[in-house]
């Protein structure tokens, strides 16, 4: 068996930065689904989630309020809601225009 010659090795494992994570977890806030969001971004989807877990534990503060299943249900209904506010918006922009 042969090793690559170009490219970096299959054993390294590659970093990111930043604003790439922050990029990431904005499109899958916003994404249908996060592998839908991380095939895009050339990135295994068990990562992002795995970025997305960090981040709630980093808002919420521990890892067991983060796993409770009211704080889960409560927060996917708070995106909901911004999701449907943020429709009507711009049914009212689009409705709101006179007619020619």
């Amino acid at each position: 068996m042969t090793a690559k010659k170009n490219g970096a090795s299959p054993n390294k494992r590659r970093k990111y930065d930043a604003a790439f994570k922050a990029e990431a977890l904005r499109l899958a806030d916003e994404s249908r689904s996060t592998q839908a969001a991380a095939r895009p971004l050339g990135i295994n989807p068990k990562l992002l989630y795995r970025w997305q877990q960090e981040q709630l534990v980093a808002e919420v503060g521990s890892l067991e309020v983060a796993r409770d299943p009211e704080v889960r249900a409560l927060r996917a209904a708070n995106k909901r809601g911004t999701q449907e506010l943020d429709m009507l918006k711009k049914a009212v922009v689009i409705f709101g225009q006179p007619t020619p």
